[in-house]
């Protein structure tokens, strides 16, 4: 029986839909070596920032039971020479290329970086990473109006923990490019669907979800904490039932496509996503442990859409009993 994995986020088509996380597959070329990249139905990068980033003090990432607690703080080599050193090997796979970038500075920052790769006929899409929780957050008190912290406790919080924030940052990003956007969202939140219409409202075509969990890790013989930058974001298996949650969730309240990530380690963990409503997803920590599972992902899905008699994966997307 022939199947059909093709997906379409906006207006991007993609022949299957397993692609990576960002930031776990570095830009590509460190992975050449394990697996055939043509297979991907998509790569997206490691995130990138206007400028380069040397990213946060070592020690930086530490395991955890059934995760990985990371803080690399967005290390990346900046605009410029992503797209002079590191976009040429991505066009040679001749894979759908998704750019994944982040602001240090704001609602201007991700103008100035979208519009300046606009016409970039080898970046396919952009996913906008208002998600990262090792980095300065971009929000001040007077954006995110009512709420009280602790005394002490920063006052600034990510773009993605507050609706009118998510709104505004995809509403002006959206003014300047014609590309596919994709938001990655936070599961540091009360109520991500929230989030995602806020994102869907102001034009985003696709919502990707979730980044990482915040996590703390201590040494109990030290006191301190095995992250140097404390409080670390938490990866892995463990957050898997909180994310097909979310995306559940996130699905069932907005009608752009939902790109569904965490604690993917095999197929039947990528399975689950597609049925609690993801039209596509991305597989992150596991690329660390083995890299070519993506691709083995692939085939898995196609064998579950043969032995299962299903024609197309969009049949399977949503397809959860209650």
């Amino acid at each position: 029986m022939k199947t059909s994995l093709a997906v379409k986020i906006g207006r991007l088509d993609l022949k299957n839909p397993v692609t990576v996380c960002s930031g776990t597959f570095g830009y590509g070329e460190e992975f050449q070596d394990f697996l055939d990249l043509k297979q991907l139905g998509a790569l997206v990068t490691k995130t990138v920032t206007l400028r380069p980033r040397c990213g946060n003090p070592m020690p930086r990432t530490c395991e955890t039971p059934s995760g990985l607690l990371n803080s690399i703080g967005l290390e990346n080599p900046g605009l410029d020479i992503f797209l002079r050193d590191k976009l040429g090997f991505l066009k040679k796979t001749g894979v759908p290329v998704i750019l994944s970038v982040a602001s240090e500075g704001g609602i201007e920052e991700f103008i100035s970086i979208v519009g300046a790769v606009d016409a970039v006929k080898d970046i396919a899409a952009i996913e906008l990473n208002i998600s990262c929780p090792n980095i300065k957050p971009h929000v001040t008190p007077r954006q995110a109006r009512g709420v009280r912290r602790p005394q002490g406790e920063n006052q600034r919080r990510l773009i993605s923990q507050d609706p009118q924030a998510t709104y505004d940052l995809v509403r002006a990003v959206r003014k300047v490019t014609k590309k596919p956007l994709i938001t990655k969202l936070s599961p540091n939140v009360t109520c991500i669907s929230d989030i995602a219409l806020a994102a869907e409202a102001a034009g985003t075509d696709a919502v990707s979800l979730i980044n990482t969990l915040s996590g703390m890790s201590i040494d109990v013989l030290t006191r301190k904490p095995k992250i140097a930058a404390g409080v670390a974001g938490l990866s892995g298996p463990a957050i898997r039932p909180v994310a097909v949650k979310m995306v559940w969730e996130a699905a069932r309240a907005v009608k752009v496509p939902v790109i569904g990530m965490g604690g993917i380690m095999d197929t039947a963990s990528a399975l689950e996503f597609f049925i609690a409503g993801a039209s596509a997803v991305a597989v992150g920590t596991a690329n660390f442990i083995d890299p070519g599972v993506s691709v083995e992902i692939i085939n898995g899905i196609k064998r579950y859409l043969i032995e299962n008699n299903i024609k197309d994966i969009s049949l399977l997307r949503g397809s959860l009993q209650l």
